[in-house]
């Protein structure tokens, strides 16, 4: 079991730090943890709704070289790179609990397994890097069919994307409850070249 403060401490400044106990979740609180304790990044900032944060993803997406300005002011745009294969149908594989079944055709693997292959390719995945934690609402925000969300990226990009994507949950998670239940997300880019690809 690890020492969910403590780790926490360990990467997050105190502005970040206090934007993250404002949730009062455990469960969130140790997602980060372990999250940070895996992908061993050199620091860890926490984004809520604020347009502040929301333009600070936009703006280090381009500065990171993630993305690139277009000629119209405010647009840019991204291109993965040949290795990318978070898309790619025959690596995808579905984790599936003992006794669930899912169509012949997906890429399966029994959880346990799947989770330790994926831990393994993640351990120390963003070290010397940012990792950027968000939150956000999948569905209309405050809606009793909402589902709050938390990602963990190290990606200026995923976490621009996001706002594109969803709507903020920064609130909505602060709302949830010391038990409230949300759905958890963990990315890396993985190894990158000089170009961000």
């Amino acid at each position: 079991m690890i020492d969910t403060d403590k780790v926490l401490r360990s990467r997050l400044d105190s502005k970040n730090y206090k934007k993250l106990m404002q949730l009062r979740n455990e469960r969130i609180f140790a997602f980060v943890a372990d999250a940070v304790q895996l992908c061993n990044p050199e620091r860890v900032e926490v984004l809520d709704d604020s347009e502040e944060d929301i333009n600070r993803s936009r703006v280090m997406a381009v500065e990171t070289g993630e993305e690139i300005k277009l000629a119209i002011p405010g647009h840019t745009c991204h291109f993965d790179g040949p290795q990318d294969q978070g898309r790619d149908r025959e690596v995808t594989k579905y984790l599936v609990k003992e006794g669930d079944v899912l169509p012949a055709s997906l890429n399966q693997i029994p959880r346990q397994e799947g989770l330790v292959e994926v831990r393994g390719l993640l351990k120390d995945a963003m070290k010397g890097r940012t990792m950027i934690v968000r939150f956000l609402s999948l569905g209309p925000a405050n809606s009793v069919f909402a589902i709050p969300c938390v990602e963990c990226t190290d990606s200026w990009y995923v976490s621009h994307s996001l706002d594109l994507l969803y709507r903020g949950g920064y609130e909505q998670l602060k709302r949830l409850g010391p038990d409230g239940e949300f759905f958890a997300t963990l990315h890396s880019c993985g190894r990158l070249n000089e170009r961000m690809v």
